[in-house]
């Protein structure tokens, strides 16, 4: 059997806390892969520095000069989570057959990376990491992420429940991702659109290990807002029934009120007058705002501006050496 090139893309963000730790587990589990023969010796976890204000970076270089399983890319300024997974992928997809996403706090179990590989060798191009249960959220946090999956379902947005980023993808996966050219990325509603053969695998997701997280709850929410807005229309035309609502709504009142006016019952009506005074203005103010929302998104795809920038890449620079190397071998 011809063994797979695999390459781990970790996305980091002022990571130094849990780099060491985070190095060493993935460096035993790419072991423990090349030692079955599940994958290549030449294998590679790329960690993409997302513009870290940290040591973040020097550790990554200090690494890969002793472990020859860690490379390295780094963005010339914070690109947003997404990008920089994005970057990875597409630096990775170049050299292996298949590629791992995982986030730099180890929260998702890397125990089972040696399932998805399996899977992937099973003839699957996508695999998903599941979670089985959400006992380590908060209260507020499972159930706002369990009404964020219904909502996505009825919006006919096709989700995988309790999944984030991390996954498998095999490399003409990716190839077909990389046609997805759009700036607002939201890649567990984009890697579904793909179609290919896909699973699941379940697992128990940890505590973070170090640091903090890099997703508050205003970043979550607007992350949220992002994945519904940038595949659905649905809120749109939610308003346009809203106001079309509020229409029938007016001239139920205008009725009545006329009702009153013929027969002579007019009494100042300055509560009622407020309050839809109020009310319709909320409606347009947030209608306006919807319809500014998918205005925004469309001024900053009609830009066209690249979603990241490559500072460093010893990734590519170490395969590039390494195939002339190899191709030499075969001349002589």
């Amino acid at each position: 059997m011809k063994l797979s090139y695999l390459t781990i893309v970790v996305p980091c963000y002022n990571e130094e806390d849990v780099f060491p730790d985070t190095v060493q587990k993935l460096s035993t589990i790419m072991n423990n892969l090349v030692l079955e023969n599940l994958i290549h010796p030449q294998s590679k976890i790329l960690f993409v520095d997302d513009g870290s204000s940290d040591s973040t970076w020097h550790l990554i270089e200090t690494e890969s000069k002793t472990n020859n399983y860690v490379t390295g890319v780094k963005l010339s300024h914070n690109s947003g989570h997404q990008n920089a997974l994005i970057a990875g992928l597409e630096t990775a997809k170049e050299y292996s057959d298949c590629v791992i996403s995982i986030d730099a706090d180890l929260q998702d179990d890397i125990h089972v990376i040696k399932q998805f590989v399996e899977k992937f060798h099973d003839g699957y191009d996508i695999v998903y990491g599941v979670r089985q249960k959400r006992d380590t959220d908060t209260f507020f946090k499972r159930t706002t992420a369990h009404m964020f999956y219904q909502i996505m379902r009825k919006m006919g947005i096709d989700l995988i429940p309790d999944h984030a980023d991390f996954r498998l993808m095999s490399q003409r996966a990716l190839y077909a991702l990389s046609r997805y050219k759009e700036d607002n990325l939201f890649l567990r509603g984009i890697v579904p659109m793909i179609g290919f053969k896909s699973t699941c695998v379940l697992y128990d997701r940890k505590e973070r290990l170090a640091g903090k997280s890099k997703y508050p709850l205003k970043k979550m929410l607007s992350f949220a807002f992002d994945g519904i807005t940038s595949f659905s229309i649905t809120p749109i035309r939610l308003v346009t029934f809203i106001g079309f609502l509020s229409v029938l709504i007016s001239i139920a009142a205008g009725s009545y009120a006329l009702y009153q006016e013929l027969f002579g019952h007019t009494e100042s009506g300055w509560t009622s007058l407020m309050i839809s005074i109020w009310f319709i203005g909320g409606v347009q103010l947030m209608s306006i705002g919807l319809i500014g929302e998918y205005i925004g998104k469309i001024f900053k795809e009609v830009k066209r501006r690249p979603r990241y920038t490559i500072e460093s890449d010893l990734f590519s620079t170490e395969k590039a050496k390494q195939i002339f190397i190899d191709s030499r071998k075969v001349i002589k």
